[in-house]
């Protein structure tokens, strides 16, 4: 599903480059769980970037179901990113003004869907995370960890087939973030491939394969092992 084969990328600070990724090669199979373990400023987001379309590497090649997104156009890699990708940020990413509902609905504004098909299908992803209860609040008026799960709840809505979760549990307690990683899990037992990044190798440990990122250099084994 997720092929990156000798994946380089850099980035000009001042008059110099930085090389933040180095000959990544990575391979993601349908409805795996794998995390991307490694330190802050390691390069674990950038890859996450790539691998979301949100960034283009310097050189290599990156193939997702079976085609080459090198060459794809910034329309392309929008449709991508709006048919087969997920994102669950540590940020939440909700908008302060809308509820939890309004939230969970505003990308499907976009779909071709008829009002009762977003609302059948908000009604379905909050109830899937718990949320229905709270669907008419705002998000300052919800937990950490409620407003991550609104976050879910809106990736679950638009029914991607890839999840990327850049340190989903960051922001909030131990019990909250026990929940989101259950509710992750369940996501990939249901059929979704997930990739996640985080820094925690207790939560790394959640995932079905854990790959290690270190000074821009992706390896299967842990430094030192």
């Amino acid at each position: 599903m997720i092929k990156l084969s000798h994946i380089y990328k850099s980035y000009p600070i001042g008059d110099d480059e930085v090389q933040v990724l180095h000959d990544i090669n990575l391979h993601v199979k349908k409805n795996e769980f794998v995390s991307v373990l490694g330190p802050s400023g390691s390069g674990k987001t950038t890859l996450m970037n790539i691998i979301g379309c949100l960034d283009i590497p310097d050189s290599g090649e990156y193939i997702l179901d079976g085609e080459s997104v090198g060459n794809c156009t910034e329309d392309e890699l929008s449709d991508i990113r709006g048919s087969k990708i997920g994102f669950i940020f540590q940020q939440f990413n909700l908008l302060p003004d809308l509820t939890a509902y309004e939230n969970v609905e505003m990308p499907l504004l976009y779909h071709k869907m008829s009002a009762a098909e977003r609302h059948k299908t908000v009604m379905d992803t909050l109830e899937q995370v718990g949320l229905t209860d709270r669907m008419y609040h705002k998000p300052s008026q919800l937990s950490g960890g409620q407003q991550q799960r609104v976050a879910i709840a809106r990736v679950l809505a638009a029914k991607p087939s890839i999840i990327l979760a850049d340190e989903p549990t960051g922001n909030l307690d131990s019990v909250s973030g026990r929940e989101i990683l259950e509710i992750i899990k369940s996501l990939w037992k249901q059929g979704n491939t997930i990739v996640m990044i985080t820094h925690d190798i207790n939560i790394a440990k959640e995932a079905d394969r854990t790959v290690y990122v270190y000074d821009g250099v992706l390896s299967e084994k842990e430094r030192g092992k």
